[in-house]
């Protein structure tokens, strides 16, 4: 007998990832990748409790446009790295499932293509979700914003090759390395300096740690730009080692707003070294996996970073002596 047609209960959305399946089975079952990317955008996702096996219970919180959503999912069946089956629901745990899921992972190459089928309990259920919450785009911009996270774990392991001229800046503060330490990666102090001169930074986190991402928002006197860091190395607290890009709302990669031939990417490095109190920073900075004309562009820009780091340096060491002077006695 012929298994009934579900179709119009469904939606199903597809998507094929440059990445290995192992990676992207591990996106949906480990809450460290889970939480950077799941959810449309606009949305954060903060995990509670994880268990992924057959009966166990993923709990997090869904939170944006003001409204929070307390949701839990249970699972069915786990076959990593090739299928999940679950049902989702919200609040009280004793409630019904809305809906099942099933997220199939087959390798092409070296790409995976992901299939998501969502099953409601009827047309109806399926269709307010589609008319008043807008499933089908919000499920489109989940899985885009999971393919930009692949991509920035890819950035965090690929190997940098040497290219053009590195622009190098040091500086010596008369502060202890644990607290400059601080103030390069802890949110609250990089929030109070960072940025050029007449500029302001705001960000909902930074996620410390190799793969993990720093995405923030700079106010400038022209408008808004977005910007992106991607960590490869954190070695507290003497070495920081990460990936920058102009980026926008959603976490994309974009080009610099005001110089298109600038480097799509540019590998940081941060050294901390401490002696007799004080400690001196250095800053190499480089293109990233760039054409010749972003290197040439990036080559003969480095009187503008010159000044413009050493604005943001003179807020750095405005910062510490307002923290140093808190912390006297």
């Amino acid at each position: 007998m012929p298994a009934p047609d579900t179709s119009d209960r469904e939606i199903v959305i597809r998507r094929t990832f440059a990445a290995a399946r192992e990676l992207v089975f591990a996106a949906f079952t480990a809450g460290r990748h889970i939480d950077a990317w799941f959810g449309p955008v606009g949305y954060t996702t903060t995990t509670q409790s994880m268990d992924v096996r057959p009966g166990g219970l993923w709990r997090y919180v869904m939170s944006g446009h003001g409204v929070s959503y307390n949701t839990w999912v249970r699972y069915h069946q786990v076959d990593a790295p090739a299928l999940l089956r679950y049902e989702v629901g919200t609040d009280a745990l004793d409630s019904p499932a809305h809906f099942q899921v099933t997220v199939t992972l087959v390798t092409v190459g070296a790409q995976t293509e992901l299939t998501m089928r969502s099953l409601f309990r009827s047309v109806a259920a399926r269709n307010q979700v589609v008319d008043k919450h807008h499933a089908i785009e919000g499920g489109q911009q989940t899985l885009a914003r999971l393919d930009s996270h692949l991509r920035d774990q890819a950035l965090a392991v690929a190997p940098v090759p040497p290219l053009g001229r590195p622009f190098v800046i040091t500086r010596t503060v008369a502060a202890p390395r644990a607290l400059v330490w601080k103030a390069w990666t802890d949110l609250t102090a990089l929030l109070r300096w960072f940025g050029p001169a007449g500029c302001t930074i705001t960000a909902q986190a930074i996620d410390l740690r190799p793969g993990g991402v720093f995405h923030y928002a700079m106010q400038t006197p022209g408008g808004t730009m977005w910007g992106k860091w991607i960590f490869r190395e954190v070695v507290a607290p003497e070495r920081l080692v990460l990936i920058q890009s102009f980026s926008d709302a959603t976490g994309g990669v974009t080009r610099h707003p005001l110089s298109p031939h600038w480097p799509l990417w540019t590998h940081s490095v941060l050294t901390l070294s401490e002696a007799a109190g004080q400690t001196t920073m250095t800053l190499t900075w480089s293109p990233w996996d760039a054409d010749a004309q972003a290197q040439a562009t990036f080559d003969t820009s480095h009187p503008d970073m010159e000044r413009g780091w050493s604005g943001t340096f003179a807020a750095l060491l405005s910062y510490l002596q307002s923290v140093t002077k808190d912390r006297s006695p």
